[in-house]
């Protein structure tokens, strides 16, 4: 069981993954400080002070924060359009695979000149 764990372990793909989802929360976290630091407050300012991490509506004894929830919606609108400008920039610079020509299988001497004999054979016939 330990063998089969290593080897899917340290398969290419697993680790690829692995160091995907590591850069991936750390992306996260650059938008988020990016969003919550610098991208709210300027919408703040475009809607006359606007805060709405603070916007919540009470009911009862307990507080809806609604304003937390539309600033996780626009973390995510925001991380996911960076995500596709950054994986469609690395697309932009992925080499274009060229089309591999495969090459004609070698002929020996001897299906070299029976081709030769159906090739005479064909025009004596014809003729």
């Amino acid at each position: 069981m330990w063998a089969d764990f290593k080897a899917f372990a340290l398969k290419g793909n697993v680790m690829d993954l692995a160091v995907a989802v590591v850069i991936g929360a750390a992306f996260g976290k650059i938008i988020t400080s990016l969003v919550n630091n610098i991208i709210m407050p300027l919408i703040g300012i475009l809607l006359n002070g606007v805060d709405f991490s603070g916007l919540s509506y009470k009911v009862g004894d307990a507080v809806v924060t609604y304003g937390v929830f539309i600033q996780s919606i626009i973390d995510f609108v925001i991380i996911a359009f960076s995500i596709f400008m950054v994986v469609r920039l690395l697309m932009k610079f992925q080499r274009k695979k060229e089309p591999v020509e495969e090459a004609a299988p070698a002929i020996d001497a001897k299906e070299e000149l029976l081709s030769e004999i159906r090739d005479l054979l064909k025009n004596q016939n014809s003729k």
